[in-house]
């Protein structure tokens, strides 16, 4: 048990990344050695194997959940499995894979925002009164977080959770595979212009998160140009 909780905890220390993104990637590089359907355990044995807290390896779990690489079967005999994966899965490992690549976060950068308009109206067509509370929540993230670091990371799980809403399959999977590289690094603004930025770019996710909440789809496409367009 000491040697496999060396081997998880291994990855833990990437910086500007969560301690759940880090456990789902310890545990998503382990799962990349079996079959689909192996059992990977319990969140109970992976919260005793990291030592981490049970609400982070939730995190981790829906994390890998909602990238479809991780099934969670309720019940007797059930627990955490591989997952079967379909190509869009296997497209997302792709955009993922050329993380080393000159230009990547450049290139994530200018597909992501040609993705941006298509991924949030159609949050807006299929948003429902039950997911607003998650948005909002993570526009709350952004308010309250005391440095640039930790604001870029919200605004990730933002556009995560509202592309999670989309109904376009591939491009959920493509737009998703950008912020894999996006939340890896993080662009600084200048210290004199920090805070402005910042409550710009905070009022911009807000206007969007209220556009998608109300269904607007033409709020929705003017928020997105100045979320695009704004510096």
């Amino acid at each position: 048990m000491v040697a496999e909780r060396r081997a998880l905890l291994a990855g833990l220390n990437a910086p500007g990344t969560t301690r759940a993104e880090q456990l789902a990637a310890a545990l998503e590089g382990r799962m990349r050695g079996l079959s689909p359907g192996s059992p990977v355990g319990t969140i109970e044995e992976i919260r005793q194997e990291s030592g981490l807290a049970r609400a982070t390896v939730s995190e981790a779990i829906r994390l890998l959940r909602d990238r479809g690489v991780l099934v969670i079967r309720p019940g007797r005999g059930g627990g955490l499995f591989v997952a079967d994966q379909t190509p869009v899965v296997r497209l997302r490992h792709t955009l993922l894979s050329v993380g080393g690549e000159p230009g990547t976060v450049a290139d994530a950068i200018e597909l992501r925002n040609h993705l941006e308009e298509l991924v949030d109206v159609g949050a807006a067509r299929c948003a429902g009164e039950d997911d607003i509370p998650a948005l909002r929540a993570c526009l709350d993230d952004m308010a309250a977080a005391p440095d640039w670091d930790a604001f870029m990371r919200a605004n990730w799980a933002l556009h995560e959770r509202i592309a999670q809403l989309c109904p376009n399959v591939m491009a959920r999977a493509v737009y998703l595979g950008t912020l894999g590289h996006l939340t890896a690094s993080t662009a600084r603004t200048a210290d004199r212009d920090a805070d402005a930025y910042r409550a710009r770019r905070l009022r911009i996710h807000a206007d969007l998160v209220e556009a998608i909440a109300a269904g607007d789809e033409a709020a929705v496409r003017t928020a997105v140009a100045r979320h695009n367009h704004t510096d």
